[in-house]
């Protein structure tokens, strides 16, 4: 290879990294937070469920609810559908992980997520309440976003112990901007 090739690769090869820092910096980074409460008024969506990479054996619709800015009172602002595997094998017991694969439609639009939750508890503050924490990526994001996570703290009431509800507090963590350019995405692919 010539020097004047080698030349032309490395200059190109400079100026896909500053097209790729470019649209990175351009990137900015959204926080959500918000409840969500299983509830029987909004059932939850087969349709996600049937996307989910595994088969999903528990399926919840939920109510989320979030306070606006400004310390208002929490008010109803979407649905979620949350799609769990678990089987007679699972035992509900502290370090066990649940794949999990939810959808939440917010006034921001749809996002979805895939990944696990682990059991933390399963008899605080009575046996049978099943505390957990979750770690999902977004595998689905509306237009404009790029994609994130979600994270959670949530209770799972499978028993149906009185006084206790199904329910999560997640925080959403997802970046917006202009997506890859397709150039440079063609050009940095090839050799």
């Amino acid at each position: 290879m010539s020097r004047w090739h080698a030349g032309v690769r490395v200059l190109g090869a400079l100026v896909l990294l500053a097209a790729a820092r470019e649209a990175r910096a351009g990137a900015e980074l959204e926080v959500y937070r918000f409840r969500t409460q299983e509830d029987a008024a909004k059932p939850p969506d087969a349709a996600v469920c049937a996307g989910a990479p595994f088969e999903t054996t528990v399926k919840l619709g939920a109510s989320i609810h979030r306070a606006p800015p400004g310390g208002e009172r929490e008010r109803s602002v979407g649905t979620a559908t949350a799609c769990i595997r678990i089987t007679a094998a699972n035992r509900l017991v502290p370090g066990e992980q649940l794949p999990m694969h939810v959808r939440f439609t917010l006034p921001e639009g749809d996002f979805t997520a895939s990944g696990t939750c682990q059991v933390v508890s399963n008899d605080v503050p009575e046996a049978g309440l099943v505390l957990a924490g979750c770690a999902l990526k977004l595998v689905e994001v509306p237009a404009g976003y790029l994609g994130g996570m979600v994270s959670s703290t949530s209770v799972f009431n499978p028993k149906k112990l009185p006084g206790h509800a199904t329910g999560s507090y997640y925080t959403l963590t997802v970046y917006r901007g202009p997506t890859k350019p397709k150039a440079a995405e063609a050009k940095s692919s090839g050799p």
